[in-house]
């Protein structure tokens, strides 16, 4: 009997690469699935602008575009398919909410992150967090039985559903996102720029304005740019407070005229029109219209906040060359030297009489022309003589200014959690959370809509949820900056953030509902309910994963594991908090929307719960909109259905909060 020796070293290398062939083959497969699921947000983005263009590209054929962006007249029952009051509405209630909302926003988050006191900073915070809790739904509710006949009484006019109204309401809506994106961009400047602009003697104000409002300019932007976003795309709000007439105000500055916007066109109407009619096509091309809206703003944005980027990160030589070569042949000319002395010499006066212009145009509408002049030169005045007063009061002023930005925004949480406790606590019974309306809801309970609601959440998260982290894993770990594919991805993502809600109805409605044969069904609703919180969650996790320290990676690597190994045992456990919070918080989002389930999902009343995904439900969010909308002498009701709204809503996203802020004391790193 012979025995045959084996060289251990060969045995060795062998085994190794047996096994270094198996775990490549492990690791390629893994990054693959990850890409596919990395990939899934940008083939739906492609997946949405073919379903709006196949089913609204067609009605261009019938009405031409110039016809259909400058028309006058939305009358679809009369075949007048003008969408000019409607685009004008959109960008007017858009605009009136950011002329409230960023000064409100923008001084509450520098008293946040400069002057407050660590405890009030805190209570703050928590403010504007639970105002970002609350559901659009609600707000439209509160708006209904509050702001608008507030402004009825106040100003004496026979309607308060207006433009005016509708501004307030979306810029209390926009407020949490410029506060909190803000505070944000301010908190991260380095401590040692405002030393040093303390330490050569200026004021605590000239720091804030001079030196950290400036670094931060780009977060500040972005914040601004994302309330933007969150005011073209609201739908519930919009149709539930502004009349919904479909015109253009005359004059244009007219805030108390009643408005109509693209989202609120499509609410309302997309669930009265027949199938294959010109009307559906019509509503399908107000899609287009707003998806290039939103695309535009992402576009210009990205721009923007590319170049202000470049302002603190420098340009490369060559450019400043060829920038250097184009100033010199302007400075050739002398009509630009005169111009720019010009324009550096009385710039302060041209600035004063560009924005009294401005003042007076929209206010004399309001108050006369002689009441807007004396406005008006109030305002310079007060400009003038703030040149001539020392640093010292120019702080406490501008103090008292950010303090009461930031009491107003605590006055907007507290008389709308007011409101809507004292109104619904009396209709808070056994009875109301356990049995099936009744009445038209004016009766019974919302057992089926409170179901529904967590059903549909449900669905939603159990299809975004894998999809998201595992998108998220791949974009931190696996892609490569300066790669084409991975910034192809990255725009999916961000283009996917910022679509409209209601366009997400649509799409839900053309893919789901009719290509899939799904029905109106709640797997239908909490697929598009899951496609609109997918970004939330991929741009959670990547920040999430992202803020593991390097050296956790290295170290599992230099033990001998493979980088799926790391990630899965190192890195995915110590980020679990982030993705968990980000999670929760799209639960929150997905129970208080309405929008992307108005087609797909909801009815208004059901007298048994359903017994399969493919039937459709009832839901929280839109009963309350029936009740308080068309429902006559349902007010306990609707304010009862609203209480346990923001409830549910507000205990997933207080979840969050607690989860967030428990890891933050416990993080070592």
């Amino acid at each position: 009997m012979s025995i045959q020796l084996y060289d251990q070293e060969e045995v060795s290398k062998t085994v190794q690469e047996k096994f270094s062939k198996k775990a490549f083959s492990k690791e390629s497969l893994i990054k693959s699935s990850l890409f596919i699921f990395a990939s899934i947000a940008t083939i739906f983005i492609f997946f949405i602008i073919i379903f709006l263009f196949a089913l609204g590209g067609g009605f261009f054929q019938k009405v031409s575009f110039f016809d259909f962006i400058f028309g006058e007249k939305w009358l679809p029952s009369r075949n007048y398919f003008g969408a000019a009051p409607l685009i004008m509405g959109t960008l007017l209630v858009t605009i009136g909410a950011m002329v409230i909302a960023i000064p409100l926003g923008l001084g509450t988050a520098i008293f946040i992150a400069e002057i407050a006191p660590p405890r009030i900073s805190r209570f703050l915070k928590g403010a504007v967090e639970i105002l970002s809790g609350i559901p659009s739904v609600v707000y439209g509710f509160f708006g209904i039985i509050v702001l608008n006949q507030f402004i009825r009484i106040f100003f004496n006019i026979p309607s308060g559903n207006t433009w005016l109204s509708g501004s307030i309401i979306l810029a209390i809506m926009c407020l949490p996102t410029i506060v909190s994106v803000s505070e944000d961009a301010i908190s991260a400047v380095p401590n040692h720029y405002r030393e040093a602009s303390l330490a050569i003697g200026a004021t605590k104000w000239q720091t804030i304005i001079k030196v950290v409002l400036p670094i931060s300019l780009s977060g500040i932007m972005t914040a601004i740019i994302l309330g933007i976003g969150r005011a073209l795309g609201e739908t519930m709000t919009i149709l539930m407070v502004t009349g919904n007439c479909a015109i253009i105000p005359d004059p244009i500055t007219n805030i108390f005229s009643g408005i109509m916007t693209i989202t609120a066109s499509i609410g309302l109407e997309m669930g009265e029109t027949p199938a294959g009619s010109i009307h559906r096509e019509a509503l399908f091309a107000l899609g287009i219209i707003l998806f290039l809206i939103t695309l535009a703003v992402n576009t210009i944005s990205n721009q923007i906040l590319s170049r202000l980027n470049k302002r603190f990160q420098g340009i490369s030589h060559k450019k400043r060359f060829k920038n250097l070569i184009f100033t010199q042949k302007l400075k050739e000319n002398n009509f630009y030297l005169r111009l720019k002395h010009i324009l550096k010499k009385y710039k302060h006066i041209i600035t004063y009489s560009i924005v009294s212009i401005i003042i007076i145009l929209i206010i004399s509408t309001w108050i006369g022309w002689l009441n807007a002049l004396l406005v008006t030169l109030i305002f310079c005045s007060i400009i003038f003589v703030m040149r001539f007063i020392s640093a010292k009061n120019k702080q406490k002023i501008w103090y008292g200014v950010v303090i009461f930005a930031s009491i107003v925004v605590l006055f907007f949480v507290g008389i709308i959690i007011y409101y809507i406790v004292i109104k619904g606590l009396p209709a808070i019974t056994l009875e109301f959370l356990t049995e099936f309306p009744s009445n038209l809801g004016r009766e019974g309970g919302i057992l089926p809509a409170i179901i529904g609601t967590l059903s549909l959440v449900g669905i939603s998260v159990l299809f975004a949820v894998p999809i998201g982290v595992a998108a998220g894993i791949y974009l931190s770990e696996y892609s490569s900056k300066n790669s084409k594919i991975s910034n192809l991805i990255r725009a999916g993502v961000d283009n996917l953030n910022g679509i409209p809600s209601i366009v997400f109805g649509l799409f839900g409605f053309a893919f789901f509902v009719v290509f899939c044969d799904f029905g109106i069904s709640m797997l239908a609703g909490g697929l598009s309910l899951g496609l609109m919180i997918l970004p939330t969650i991929i741009k959670t996790t990547e920040e999430a994963v992202k803020s593991i320290p390097q050296s956790f990676r290295e170290g599992s690597l230099a033990l001998g594991s493979t980088k799926w190994q790391c990630i899965s045992k190192i890195i995915l456990p110590a980020a679990i908090p982030g993705i968990v919070t980000g999670i929760v918080l799209c639960m929150g989002r997905a129970a208080g929307e309405t929008a992307p389930i108005l087609f797909t999902a909801v009815i208004f009343s059901q007298r048994k719960l359903p017994n399969s995904p493919l039937e459709p439900v009832m839901a929280l969010t839109f009963h309350l909109f029936i009740l308080s909308t068309d429902v006559p002498y349902a007010d306990l009701q609707a304010a009862g259905t609203a209480l346990v709204l923001l409830f549910l809503v507000l205990i997933l996203y207080g979840i969050a909060f607690i989860v967030r802020n428990h890891y933050k004391r416990k993080k070592t790193w």
